[in-house]
């Protein structure tokens, strides 16, 4: 991952982590539902770890809770 684009992928777990749980999933579910650990959606949606994510697994993750995909994409300044 480039350090570059740390804040966008804060965003993006941020982001994740507010349509999962607004679709009443826990990280286990979501993970299961994706073929992930939970450690993986963890990470990924955790504020202080920036985690790259693939745009398989960003398809895979909109799929699961109904969301477009470019949604987790527009990002704040």
């Amino acid at each position: 991952m480039n350090p570059v684009y740390e804040a966008e992928y804060r965003q993006l777990g941020l982001k994740i982590a507010y349509y999962r749980k607004l679709r009443g999933l826990t990280q286990e579910q979501l993970a299961e539902k994706i073929n992930r650990t939970p450690a993986f959606i963890g990470h990924v949606e955790a504020p202080n770890i920036p985690k790259a994510v693939s745009l398989d697994t960003l398809f895979d993750i909109s799929s699961v809770l109904d969301v477009p995909a470019h949604k987790f994409l527009l990002f704040e300044d």
